[in-house]
C-alpha cells in the first residue's frame, strides 16, 4: 500500500484536475460522500453529528459530508470557524450548497457557548495541509473536540497531526477512527500519528491510480508479503533453501548467537551453522540440535579475533548469506576481525548489534564491501551511526534512514514502533505489525537471523528485509495474544514464526485499514 505527504497528494490533485480533466468539485464530493458511508456504517445510533469544518478544502469534504447525512435523516451542524463569506474556491461552493439544501451552520464564538451537545464528532479543520504549530482560536477547538464525550472522526487526518512525519503539531484532534483519501499519509502510519489517527478507512475518490505509480514510501500488507512468500517445491530439499553462516556470540553471550541462528532457521533456511568462539562452543551446541557448530579459533579470550578471519572465510565457502553482531563483543581484536570479514565477505551480510557499533567507529568500511549490505539498528545504534542522539533519530526517523542507506549505499533497517526499511535507491518501508512487548532483550537477534535466512534463501535483499520485518512483528503479536502485552521471550517469538507464515498465506482482509470505493 502506498503512503503519501502532504506534496505528494497535492500533486495527485492538481494533476487529477489539471490534467485528467477531473474538476476539484468532484473529487470534494467524492470525499464527502465517503466520509459519510462510513458514518453510516461505523455510528449507526448517531443521529446528531456536529462536523467542525475549517477554511479550506478539509472544511468543503464537511460540508459535503453534512449535506449526505442530512438526506440519510441525521441531524448536522456544521461548526465554521471562519465567516460565511471567508470561505472560498470549492470549499466556498459546498457551504453555499449545504445552505441551500437547508443545513446548519453555527460559526463557534471564542467561548462555544453556542455550541449544542453531539452523538458523533467530525474533524474537518485541516486535513493534510498543516505544517506549522496549531495556535491561537484553532488550538481551543481541537481542545474543546478532545473534550467532548462522543466519538470523533477525522477527515483525511487528524488535525494537528503532520501528514509528512506523524509529529504533532502543538496538539491534535485524537480520533477514534479516520476516512483518508487516495492513499494513506505517512503521518497516520507512523507514531505518534498512528496514536491519533484511529481506525483507518482509505477511500477512493476517482483519482486516477497510475498517479501513484512512482511514489516510494509503502505501507507492509498482508497481500504484500503473501505475494513475495514462495511456495515451497514438492521436489526440493534443504540445499534448495540456502545455508546461512552465524558470525556471533562472546563470552556470556552465546544466548545472542543462539537466537539469531534459531530465527533463521524458523525462517526456513534450510541449513543454519554458527560459527562461535571456540571457549563457547560447548555451550552453544548444548542449545539446539537443529543448528551446527563450528568451533573458531579464539587465543581462549572468548570473543573473535584476527586470528579467526581466515577459519571463518573458510567456512564462508558454499554459504550463501552471513549474520554477524548480536552478542559479538567490541574488543580491538574483535573490530579488526569484523571490519575484514564484512571487506572480503563474497556473500551477502546483516550487520547487527556490535557488529553495527564497529561499523561506526570505522565508517570507510561501507565504502569498501563488496556485496549488499544490511544493518538493522535500534535507535541507540542508529545514532552511533550518524553521529547523534538518540533523540534526534526518534524526531526524524524518516529523514535518517533515508539518508544514511542512500548515502551509504546499503539496506536499512530502523527497529522500534513502526519499523523502517529504506533501500540503497530511497525507497522507504514502513511495517505496522509489533507490539511493546516486544521491546526486550534478543528480539533483535532473532530479526538479524529472519533478514539472513531469507538472504540465503536467495529472496533479494528487499525482499528479505520486507518479510522478515513484517513475520517478525506478525508473530510477536500472535504471542501476545495469547500471553499478554509483555513477558513473553525472544524465542517464543521465534517459535511462532511459522504459524505467522501460515496466517500471511491465508489473510485476505488486512486488520489494519480497510478500503472503501
Amino acid at each position: 500500500m502506498k503512503l503519501g505527504t502532504r506534496e505528494i497528494l497535492q500533486k495527485i490533485d492538481n494533476t487529477t484536475i489539471d490534467k485528467y480533466g477531473i474538476p476539484g468539485l468532484i473529487l470534494m464530493e467524492n470525499a464527502g460522500r465517503a466520509v459519510s458511508n462510513v458514518i453510516i456504517k461505523e455510528f449507526p445510533e448517531a443521529i446528531d453529528i456536529a462536523i467542525f469544518c475549517g477554511s479550506g478544502n478539509n472544511g468543503g469534504d464537511g460540508f459535503v459530508a453534512a449535506r449526505h447525512l442530512m438526506k440519510r435523516g441525521r441531524n448536522v451542524t456544521c461548526y465554521i470557524t471562519k465567516n460565511p463569506g471567508e470561505y472560498k474556491a470549492d470549499a466556498g461552493a459546498n457551504l453555499q450548497a449545504l445552505v441551500k439544501a437547508g443545513g446548519n451552520t453555527v460559526k463557534l464564538n471564542s467561548t462555544f457557548s453556542n455550541f449544542t451537545s453531539c452523538e458523533l464528532a467530525v474533524d474537518a479543520i485541516f486535513g493534510t495541509g498543516l505544517d506549522r504549530e496549531v495556535k491561537g482560536q484553532y488550538r481551543k477547538i481541537i481542545g474543546f473536540i478532545n473534550g467532548l464525550v462522543c466519538p470523533t472522526l477525522s477527515i483525511d487526518m487528524p488535525s494537528g497531526v503532520d501528514a509528512n512525519n506523524g509529529n504533532i503539531l502543538g496538539v491534535s484532534v485524537v480520533a477514534d477512527l479516520t476516512v483518508t483519501f487516495v492513499i494513506p499519509k505517512i503521518g497516520i502510519s507512523v507514531y505518534p500519528g498512528a496514536d491519533y489517527a484511529g481506525r483507518l478507512y482509505i477511500a477512493d475518490i476517482s483519482t486516477p491510480s497510475i498517479l501513484e505509480k512512482e511514489i516510494e514510501y509503502e505501507l507492509l500488507t498482508f497481500s504484500g508479503c503473501r505475494s513475495l512468500l514462495r511456495n515451497r517445491d514438492s521436489n526440493s530439499h534443504k540445499g534448495t533453501y540456502g545455508h546461512l553462516l552465524t558470525v556471533a556470540g562472546s563470552t556470556g553471550k552465546s544466548g545472542a548467537a543462539y537466537l539469531c541462528s534459531l530465527g533463521a532457521a524458523r525462517a526456513g533456511t534450510g541449513l543454519v551453522t554458527s560459527a562461535i568462539p571456540e571457549t563457547l562452543s560447548s555451550a552453544m551446541e548444548q542449545k539446539t540440535a537443529e543448528i551446527m557448530t563450528e568451533p573458531v579459533y579464539d587465543a581462549g579470550k572468548g570473543h573473535f579475533c584476527p586470528e579467526s578471519l581466515d577459519i571463518v572465510k573458510e567456512m564462508c565457502s558454499g554459504k550463501t548469506a552471513i549474520a554477524t553482531g548480536p552478542g559479538l563483543s567490541t574488543t580491538e581484536e574483535t573490530s579488526e576481525f569484523l571490519l575484514k570479514l564484512i571487506q572480503q565477505s563474497e556473500i551477502p551480510v546483516v550487520a547487527d548489534a556490535d557488529a553495527i557499533n564497529i561499523i561506526a567507529k570505522n565508517p570507510g568500511v561501507l565504502k569498501k564491501v563488496k556485496q549488499p549490505l544490511i544493518l538493522t539498528p535500534h535507535p541507540g545504534e542508529m545514532a552511533r551511526l550518524c553521529n547523534t542522539g538518540s533523540g534526534d533519530i526518534q524526531k526524524d526517523r524518516i529523514g535518517y534512514s533515508r539518508d544514511f542507506a542512500v548515502r551509504h549505499k546499503v539496506f536499512l533497517i530502523l527497529k522500534g514502533a513502526r519499523t523502517i526499511i529504506a533501500t540503497p535507491e530511497g525507497k522507504l518501508y514502513f511495517n505496522p505489525t509489533g507490539n511493546p512487548g516486544m521491546a526486550s532483550g534478543g528480539m533483535g537477534d532473532v530479526l538479524t537471523g529472519m533478514v539472513a535466512g531469507f538472504l540465503s534463501q536467495r529472496y533479494t535483499p528487499e525482499e528479505a528485509c520486507i518479510l522478515a520485518v513484517f513475520l517478525h512483528g506478525l508473530a510477536g503479536d500472535i504471542v501476545a495474544s495469547e500471553y499478554g502485552d509483555f513477558g513473553y521471550l525472544a524465542s517464543e517469538v521465534a517459535d511462532t514464526l511459522p504459524e505467522a507464515a501460515r496466517l500471511i498465506r491465508e489473510t485476505y482482509e488486512e486488520p489494519f485499514f480497510e478500503i472503501i470505493h
